[in-house]
């Protein structure tokens, strides 16, 4: 009897989402904050009815694969390779400026009083280790958010796009600098290497899948033949990612996506195909998922203020960091804002960074609890932050339309 609760609790998930998304849109805010929310009240912070287990997380992650290979459809590929150096710079002082602060700001509490408390010999390691997690950026809640509001092919979303990604490399090669510390094991030289190969297999593989692509679309009008093909590349290209070359899943999904966005031949009729997956089923689950996993221990005043603290600094670090490296490539102060608002988001991320640090001992039990109060505080103020952001322009293009009138 209980091997079935699984069906409710995916049941439950679904209608709580869409019922508090519709409540977010009502109240001016996307809809995502709404199963972001869903999720944080049905699980085990408040009424502890869904706890997160190994179905729903692996459901949460073919979720966000969906999302960013849809992404990765809707994005024009020309405009993302204007993009590069811009997201490039965007990307670099959006890990810098978030590490440095992340850095000091743990440190700074430690010789405080939080040393004793944390249990770890090593403050400044477990430090630099928080600024690690800082420097990490979850784009998905971003994506959603700019495709509900029109804004995920603009020059403001393709600039978030190729600055994600590059953070993504950017933090791989952070986090392998801070491990080796801890985990002889662990090669720089390698990791790089990894990386390196990763985009040189990416783009043979691009190149073969175009040409077969191009030619096998244009024979065959199987459409639901072409829609199980590209979800299975989809899903084989990630797992790639990850398995063999220590990329985040959600790259190879939101390259899969670029690379039918280039065939182009009923790429609409794709998109929309697995959009109605994605709407209807997975996506609420993985928004919901990052809820889930709020589970607060007992914190002493001190970890509650250093949580506050943390996360403050993680919003403003990557809205100043991001929003910086926009204006330096000629972006309008409202644009520069836009694209700090949508790097803020730390989501699943900053979690398998802080996993990744409790594992090797460098991160304490105890200042895990604050990660994940700055991983759900930063997930739900991203997408406010970004409707704001982009609200304020529409009101102004009201007010000129009203004066001309």
């Amino acid at each position: 009897m209980n091997s079935y609760y699984f069906l409710f609790e995916i049941s439950l998930i679904l209608f709580t989402t869409k019922l508090l998304g519709l409540l977010s849109r009502r109240i001016k805010l996307p809809q995502v904050v709404g199963a972001l929310l869903a999720g944080i009240i049905i699980g085990p912070c408040v009424l502890n009815i869904v706890v997160e287990n190994e179905f729903i997380t692996q459901l949460s992650e073919i979720g966000v694969i969906f999302l960013m290979f849809i992404a990765g459809l809707e994005t024009d590929i020309d405009a993302l390779k204007k993009q590069g150096k811009a997201s490039f710079v965007i990307a670099l002082l959006g890990v810098l400026i978030p590490f440095v602060l992340g850095l000091g700001t743990t440190y700074l509490f430690g010789k405080l009083g939080m040393e004793e408390i944390m249990g770890n010999s090593n403050l400044f390691l477990e430090s630099v280790f928080v600024g690690v997690i800082l420097t990490a950026t979850s784009v998905s809640i971003t994506v959603e958010t700019l495709r509900e509001m029109g804004k995920l092919n603009s020059s403001v979303g393709n600039a978030l796009l190729g600055a994600a990604i590059i953070d993504d490399i950017l933090g791989i090669i952070a986090l392998s600098v801070v491990s080796s510390f801890a985990d002889t094991s662990v090669k720089i030289s390698v990791i790089l290497l990894k990386i390196v190969l990763y985009f040189v297999f990416m783009a043979v593989v691009s190149f073969i899948l175009y040409k077969v692509l191009k030619t096998w679309f244009t024979d065959s009008e199987n459409f639901k033949r072409h829609v199980i093909a590209v979800i299975g590349l989809c899903l084989l290209l990630a797992y790639i990612s990850e398995e063999y070359f220590g990329v985040a899943d959600i790259t190879g999904a939101f390259i899969t996506g670029l690379i039918i966005s280039a065939v182009g031949l009923k790429k609409e009729k794709i998109m929309f195909a697995v959009d109605d997956l994605s709407y209807a089923f997975l996506s609420p689950i993985f928004f919901a998922s990052i809820g889930l996993k709020l589970v607060l221990p007992d914190m002493s005043m001190m970890i509650v203020v250093y949580a506050i603290v943390l996360s403050i600094i993680a919003i403003i670090s990557k809205i100043c960091g991001c929003a910086l490296g926009a204006k330096m490539f000629k972006f309008s102060n409202r644009e520069s804002l836009q694209i700090g608002a949508g790097m803020v988001s730390r989501g699943e991320v900053a979690l398998i960074v802080a996993n990744k640090g409790m594992k090797l001992g460098i991160l304490s039990n105890v200042i895990f609890a604050p990660i994940l109060i700055v991983v759900i505080v930063t997930t739900i103020v991203a997408p406010i932050l970004l409707k704001i952001a982009f609200g304020e322009n529409k009101t102004k293009i009201n007010q000129k339309r009203r004066l001309a009138n």
